[in-house]
């Protein structure tokens, strides 16, 4: 998952810009929204997460439909208050804009949305976020809620490797990551240089918790909640199960696909050297793009840079080791039971763990 997990959103604030977010804090953050709507339009549902867990290609699937508008930028992030000093800088795994900022930013996302479509975006921080369910529901307390889940050791695995292939996570061994239980340490508010540690992995596996927070925030009947095996043996009735939950028309033809496969990066060093390449980063990369650019178009030359980063860097991630998802599945059996209890399906049969003690 983009996510993508977490590429970095801006440069760390300065002691203005922080005395200015302390002034408009997460707590106004929905009046001030409403405030600049202004007959602009405020998402009517939202992709909640979590990242590897097929929101990419959910996002991808319903913005082809003609009833809905999703915009580009996949992964706003713009609710998600408490985790905006946690995106790491570093290089992204793709080139994408800037994260909106403010309001009016965000609501030009959907500026481009015909009056009839129903508005949409996909930030699977959303689900993991402490601030997020109470101020989307303050500033639309009829919006539809999707999350996606998936068993736990296999979305730890691909997460850990989706955070390599950002340059996020630098261990690229996953039981030595798991191990330090931190994605490292980033800059605090006003340029600290220590900063708070970012979000362990085991927290993310905290599917009830989670839930709880959109089923305080919305009524039932407008949250969704998909299990990630369901999406992946049948893409096409899930979608059209997405549809009829959003009231759109689900009998039309459905493009299925697989977004944002999972990658095993074979040299981090020179992934990170192409995609500093791409981004012309530093005067090293400048004067190897100008010198580039006499040679071939920027679009030919993006492409190319980008076809040797995926067949010479990137390769199908090896097998799990079996020990430690054993490991790891025994260690997240709880909150298994617990989620299949609280969605009233047994989790705990499809996902493995019936046998695991």
């Amino acid at each position: 998952m983009t996510a993508s997990t977490e590429p970095p959103a801006s440069p760390n604030p300065s002691a203005e810009g922080a005395a200015e977010k302390a002034e408009q804090g997460p707590e106004s953050l929905s009046q001030r929204l409403l405030e600049a709507a202004q007959g602009r339009r405020i998402p009517d549902f939202f992709i909640v997460g979590h990242p590897k867990s097929g929101t990419t290609a959910l996002h991808e699937m319903l913005r082809r439909h003609p009833q809905i508008f999703m915009p580009e930028l996949k992964e706003p992030r713009f609710f998600a208050t408490d985790l905006r000093t946690r995106f790491q800088d570093g290089v992204a795994a793709t080139p994408r804009a800037p994260l909106p900022q403010t309001p009016e930013e965000y609501l030009a996302l959907f500026d481009a949305a015909r009056p009839e479509q129903l508005l949409g975006e996909a930030s699977p921080s959303y689900l993991r976020s402490a601030d997020a369910a109470g101020l989307i529901a303050q500033a639309q307390p009829g919006a539809r809620i999707i999350a996606i889940l998936r068993e736990p050791a296999s979305f730890l695995r691909s997460l850990h490797l989706e955070l390599v292939q950002n340059h996020v996570e630098r261990e690229q061994d996953l039981r030595k990551a798991l191990a330090e239980e931190s994605l490292g340490r980033v800059p605090g508010d006003g340029g600290s240089a220590a900063g708070a540690p970012l979000v362990r992995y085991s927290d993310r596996v905290r599917y009830v918790e989670q839930l709880r927070r959109y089923r305080r925030a919305f009524p039932a009947e407008q949250v969704l909640v998909l299990i990630y095996d369901d999406f992946r043996r049948d893409n096409e009735a899930t979608i059209r199960r997405v549809l009829r939950f959003l009231d759109v028309d689900d009998t039309g033809p459905v493009e299925t696909l697989e977004a944002n496969p999972s990658v095993h990066v074979r040299s981090v060093r020179l992934d990170r050297w192409i995609r500093r390449l791409q981004a012309g980063q530093g005067p090293l990369w400048s004067t190897a793009r100008a010198a580039a650019s006499v040679l071939a178009p920027p679009r030919l030359r993006t492409g190319a840079l980008e076809r040797i980063r995926r067949s010479v860097l990137y390769r199908s991630p090896p097998a799990p080791e079996e020990e430690l998802m054993l490991e790891l599945r025994r260690r997240f059996k709880g909150e298994v039971i617990a989620l299949s209890e609280y969605l009233d399906r047994d989790l705990v049969s499809l996902w493995g763990y019936a046998e695991i003690e």
